[in-house]
């Protein structure tokens, strides 16, 4: 497949990122040229325009992920929204879409909302990203001010927190700080892998 890139289509091969210069009603163009579509992931910063078109495994690792984060707060009973496929951006400046993005906290602040005021609405509690190919970067959700990121990457979680204003890494997460996230998602990859995600799920929600 020959990558593709105009305000008409955009085709580009998996595992595919495309850097190039741009500006912001260039992003905007390419953005609403997928129609209902999600892929490729577009990022937009600096004057600068990011495509990214994901692998199978991408999708796969994000599914994983955000399923352990329902069942983990299933398990608790606690109430949350989840988005997937969403677009944040902040007009004229960032442009960016997270794998999976959870309101915990302020689960009320996004319930029933088909759309959400990035200047106005409090960020998402938590945001999961999956990096296959070096296209995401924690900072990206600086201007946002997103509390927690989850970034995996070659198989290894690390969890990031903000503190005032830059992003730290941390052991534990804020909303599970009891739970070893790490050998859990591990344990879990590993179930899915050989049994399926399905089993992995239920393996998980028959110990919680």
């Amino acid at each position: 497949m020959y990558a593709v890139v105009s305000r008409d289509k955009i085709q580009l091969p998996p595992g595919t990122v495309m850097r190039m210069p741009g500006s912001w009603q260039d992003y905007c163009a390419l953005r609403d040229s997928r129609g209902d579509g999600s892929i490729p992931r577009i990022k937009y910063r600096d004057g600068e325009i990011l495509l990214m078109s994901p692998m199978p495994c991408h999708g796969r690792e994000a599914d994983i992920l955000a399923d352990i984060v329902k069942a983990l707060l299933d398990s608790k009973n606690r109430n949350y929204e989840a988005f997937t496929p969403i677009t944040m951006d902040i007009p004229e400046t960032e442009g960016i879409e997270p794998d999976y993005c959870f309101y915990i906290d302020n689960w009320q602040a996004a319930v029933g909302k088909d759309r959400l005021d990035w200047q106005v609405e409090p960020p998402p509690d938590l945001v999961i990203e999956i990096d296959v190919t070096t296209y995401t970067a924690v900072e990206d959700y600086l201007p946002y001010r997103v509390p927690e990121v989850w970034l995996f990457k070659k198989n290894r979680l690390s969890i990031h927190q903000l503190t005032r204003d830059r992003y730290e890494l941390q052991e534990t997460s804020q909303f599970f700080p009891n739970v070893e996230l790490k050998a859990l998602i591990a344990h879990c990859l590993q179930i899915a892998v050989n049994q399926g995600t399905g089993a992995a799920i239920r393996e998980l929600r028959s110990r919680l």
